[in-house]
């Protein structure tokens, strides 16, 4: 963790360490720095039009936020001072059922964290085969990884139902790195952690479907 809080107290800009009391780009950079331009990047506000997605009391969407990690096994270790600091760099929204939140193999520069309803995690194989990697549940976590590393999406993110989200931006990361980097960086060790272990479920069943 002081690896990592270390890391995030150096704040960037344009791959060099900025001036004290400059804001921190870390992560809004990240995707141009891969070669992904502006054309290429599709940001939530451009999603959020695209699916129809509708505003969400920050009220409401705390409330909702809260109770579930307080019931994660992992997002339990933010108090519930911690989540209520970091509810400001969320946005909350409602999005009908059958849209597609995240799409495979583009560029997104934000995560989701369900609120209500079920999301389907889909993914097409390169040789054409169509697998449900999963159906999550309130309180699951979208899109990490390409938050974390600016890489493409490795699947499609579907609502099955209407659902409640959360959404954490790029530019909202940067913005708690450079106000709270306590919270930033116990927050990224924690999606670090659950992405891991997603990852190795996610092989394992790419794996036995190979067999």
């Amino acid at each position: 963790m002081k690896g990592i809080l270390g890391l995030l107290k150096m704040k960037t800009r344009g791959g060099k360490p900025a001036e004290e009391g400059t804001d921190s780009v870390f992560f809004s950079t990240a995707f141009a720095g891969q070669g992904v331009d502006d054309s290429m990047l599709v940001p939530w506000e451009a999603r959020a039009v695209e699916i129809g997605a509708k505003r969400l009391p920050t009220s409401r969407g705390g409330k909702l936020l809260q109770g579930l990690w307080a019931k994660d096994k992992y997002m339990a270790h933010l108090d519930k001072n911690a989540v209520e600091r970091m509810e400001r760099f969320f946005e909350f929204a409602a999005v009908p059922s059958n849209r597609d939140v995240i799409r495979q193999d583009e560029y997104g520069n934000f995560m989701v964290v369900l609120l209500t309803g079920t999301i389907a995690v889909d993914r097409v194989q390169p040789w054409g085969e169509h697998l449900r990697l999963a159906e999550t549940r309130p309180g699951d976590i979208l899109g990490e990884m390409s938050l974390l590393d600016s890489g493409i999406r490795f699947s499609a993110c579907t609502t099955l139902t209407d659902c409640e989200i959360a959404v954490l931006s790029a530019e909202a990361m940067d913005d708690m790195m450079t106000q709270d980097p306590q919270l930033a960086a116990s927050l990224i060790a924690l999606l670090a952690r659950k992405l891991s272990l997603r990852l190795r479920v996610v092989s394992a069943r790419l794996s036995d479907n190979q067999k």
